[in-house]
């Protein structure tokens, strides 16, 4: 079969390039793939998408392993004690299962996750503390976790990969401090990546950064019909979350985003801050900023600290400067009011 315009099927890509697809057309093809994958009628949802009122492409997700609005200001200290010299001794317990997760209205996704959740929980630790990561794989394919930052080869997840049912120990101290990410690095590379086996971590100075509001944003995507391009957009996995359910920040506070990008399929993507500029930190390590801009692009596994404060209050946007990826899911509102309301 010849590769021309009129023997390729048409994607949902291409449809949305050509304007015929909004949200909507895209949740219900994305279904539709996904259930003619399990054999099942294309029209139905396990999750009641097709009840009064919650048409597909519509409402809210209800099944994405993580609340983003829960998630955004979510950190995980782990285990706290002290080894013989005094040093502070971090314990995190990290399990590799298969999950499947609703990514758009009734679009569902057989994940790979950390600990059930894309992204993964997010680790915190000071530069100098001992970090031991206690991994169980109880997943269907083996896995591994790569932190990134410094340590030892043995340490890497690259060569040692934990077989289904296994375990493994990480332990390593954390530095730099900045912000970094984890992943799994078994092979093939871009599919465990792309089925959600990623998470944020986070190394603070032992000088603490100034006091602030903090957020976590993992900048994800996700390929629903399995054609090496994504379908959906997001920022912490569900599309539209903070364009549906604002963030509410106080005028004049110092809001602290700590954004990494594991974007799989796409060679960059970004963020745009709409009524304002950020201040950017490159990868978190110098406490001083690199640049003053609204506009940043990340590669895959590209993380800045982006600090800011709004002059004005209001609803301001931020966004993907990619108007595809935006359409797809990647946006979101700041709501900025004088005080917050309890």
């Amino acid at each position: 079969m010849t590769d021309d315009a009129s023997t390729r099927p048409v994607s949902r890509r291409d449809l949305v390039r050509r304007g015929a697809l909004g949200l909507a057309g895209v949740a219900a093809a994305s279904q539709a793939l996904r259930a003619a994958e399990r054999g099942l009628p294309g029209s139905v949802s396990p999750h009641g998408a097709h009840e009064p009122g919650n048409a597909v492409g519509q409402g809210r997700v209800s099944d994405a392993s993580i609340d983003p609005m829960v998630f955004l200001e979510q950190f995980d200290g782990g285990e706290v004690s002290r080894d013989a010299a005094g040093r502070t001794v971090r314990e995190f317990h990290l399990t590799a299962v298969d999950r499947d997760i609703e990514v758009a209205p009734g679009v569902f996704y057989a994940a790979w996750t950390y600990n059930g959740q894309v992204p993964g929980p997010t680790l915190r630790a000071t530069e100098g503390d001992l970090v031991r990561v206690h991994f169980r794989n109880r997943g269907t394919h083996a896995h591994t976790i790569h932190f990134h930052g410094i340590h030892a080869a043995r340490m890497d997840g690259v060569f040692e990969v934990v077989h289904p049912g296994d375990n493994f120990v990480y332990e390593f101290e954390a530095k730099p401090f900045g912000l970094h990410l984890y992943h799994c690095h078994a092979v093939p590379l871009k599919k465990h990546i792309a089925k959600g086996l990623y998470g944020t971590f986070l190394v603070d100075p032992r000088t603490p950064r100034p006091a602030a509001r903090e957020m976590v944003m993992v900048l994800n995507g996700f390929d629903t019909n399995f054609d090496g391009e994504n379908e959906v957009y997001a920022v912490n996995t569900v599309p539209f979350a903070y364009h549906h359910e604002p963030i509410v920040v106080r005028r004049g506070e110092l809001q602290r985003i700590y954004m990494i990008n594991l974007l799989e399929f796409d060679l960059i993507n970004s963020m745009h801050l709409h009524g304002n500029f950020f201040h950017v930190y490159r990868t978190g390590t110098k406490l001083a900023p690199d640049e003053f801009t609204d506009t940043l692009m990340f590669c895959q596994g590209e993380r800045h600290i982006l600090e800011f404060a709004y002059e004005e209050t209001g609803r301001f946007m931020f966004h993907a400067h990619q108007s595809e990826f935006a359409e797809l899911g990647w946006m979101g509102l700041l709501d900025v009011v004088e005080r917050v309301i309890a």
